[in-house]
């Protein structure tokens, strides 16, 4: 089941360093990557059905054709590690054990799209791995891997910049993101009304997630066909699955797109600690609908099979939860995590957050009501899709799952302690 392509070198000692990194492929794509033209490395990856891997799953490709004709403007690559999704701890995996595979697939990156300079936006609270993937990169520089001259030979200039984020979850969001690179607050922008690339201090920009830049060099050095072979048609590839909770083998493990949720579970992550039993799992950070422990069971690792069953597939980031927990305690967990992450820029998102907090607090101190099941049920109405992002929905999905699939729990607990 598990098919390490990313992960393949996270096991060897010493993985980080750039000599053993080198003695084991790292940056064995780039002299095949410079024998191709920008737009042959765009198409062959269009044609591989790489996806994002940071919660979206929008099409990798299609987003890199969106930059703009090459002109005297700089062009920028942003990959986004800021990975503040709960349940969700895969790309930390990357920089701690292969950070030269990202430092690669940077290059490949800019190649394509024709930028000179990359940043790298990881989350404040990560200094260790800060730490490590700076090292790597001055290993880089050092050996001219990167810099002036890509491996000291090819005329191609790429500069990395690491840039440590201030620890606030809306900058996850990609515009978000970027106003917070260029020094204001990481407020989400209004989106296009069509499609375009990203905009750096007005100059052409494309972000990816770190494991979808760290997905290229394979698709450059093996093809199309050698990312193809993996998965399924609609979804192809691999991606890293982390699974957390009371399961007995808590990680991550790099899987083929296609395979079952519960064999996942049990094969891999070896089945419930004993004498606990399965409840729900949330699939992919806690902004993907909740799956009861039925769903489960018919659940597929893909992004068509789990947008058919209602939820997403989100950041591949389970968290397994057992029959000793209470639903009403899950739900004032996350919601009390996004009233604290709104950014606070729109007022559904703001106020909803806001009374869904406060009305699950008032049921767990005993002052709730059955009429306030359906008064959370509007409030999740009233924030979808009315605001610039979509943390709005995504709070709507967890929190309207939840009520709705564990009601019973909820009309007991009113019951049960109203003072």
């Amino acid at each position: 089941m598990i098919t390490k392509i990313v992960s393949k070198n996270f096991d060897i000692p010493n993985s980080h360093k750039l000599e053993v990194a080198l003695a084991n492929g790292r940056y064995s794509s780039i002299d095949k990557l410079f024998t191709m033209k920008p737009e042959e490395v765009t198409a062959e990856v269009t044609a591989s059905g790489l996806r994002g891997k940071g919660g979206g799953g929008a099409a990798c490709g299609p987003k890199w054709e969106l930059m703009p004709p090459v002109d005297e403007r700089p062009r920028y690559l942003i990959v986004n590690g800021d990975e503040s999704e709960p349940g969700t701890f895969k790309d930390r995996q990357i920089f701690q054990y292969d950070p030269h595979l990202l430092i690669e697939g940077i290059i490949c990156t800019c190649w394509a799209i024709q930028a000179n300079h990359a940043y790298i936006y990881i989350r404040g609270e990560y200094k260790f791995f800060i730490d490590r993937l700076n090292e790597a990169i001055q290993e880089a520089y050092k050996a001219k891997i990167i810099g002036d001259k890509i491996m000291d030979k090819y005329d191609f200039k790429v500069d990395i910049t690491v840039h440590r984020g201030g620890g606030a979850y809306i900058c996850g969001e990609k515009s978000a993101l970027i106003e917070s690179i260029e020094g204001k607050r990481g407020h989400p922008r209004l989106k296009p009304h069509g499609k375009e690339c990203e905009w750096f201090y007005g100059d052409p920009a494309t972000v990816n997630n770190v494991e979808t830049i760290s997905s290229v060099p394979n698709i450059v050095e093996n093809g199309a066909e050698g990312y193809t072979k993996y998965g399924t048609e609609k979804s192809p590839g691999t991606m890293l699955f982390a699974i957390s909770g009371p399961v007995k083998n808590p990680g991550v493990y790099e899987l083929q797109y296609g395979n079952k949720m519960i064999d996942f579970l049990n094969e891999v992550g070896g089945g419930m600690l004993d004498g606990k039993k399965l409840k729900a799992v949330i699939p992919g950070g806690t902004s993907c609908p909740i799956l009861t422990a039925d769903e489960v069971e018919k659940a597929v690792l893909d992004y068509e099979s789990m947008w058919d069953i209602g939820s997403t597939l989100g950041t591949g980031g389970m968290i397994v939860i057992d029959d000793s927990a209470c639903m009403v305690e899950v739900a004032k967990n996350i919601i009390e995590f996004y009233h604290h992450e709104s950014c606070g820029q729109c007022t559904p998102c703001r106020e909803g957050c806001g009374w869904i907090d406060k009305i699950i607090r008032d049921i767990i101190e005993g002052c709730g009501s059955s009429n306030d099941l359906q008064t959370i049920l509007d409030v999740c109405e009233t924030m979808n899709g009315k605001t610039v992002c979509v943390f709005a929905p995504a709070v709507k999905d967890i929190i309207a799952s939840i009520v709705k699939k564990f009601r019973s729990e909820f009309d007991a607990y009113i019951k049960n302690n109203q003072k």
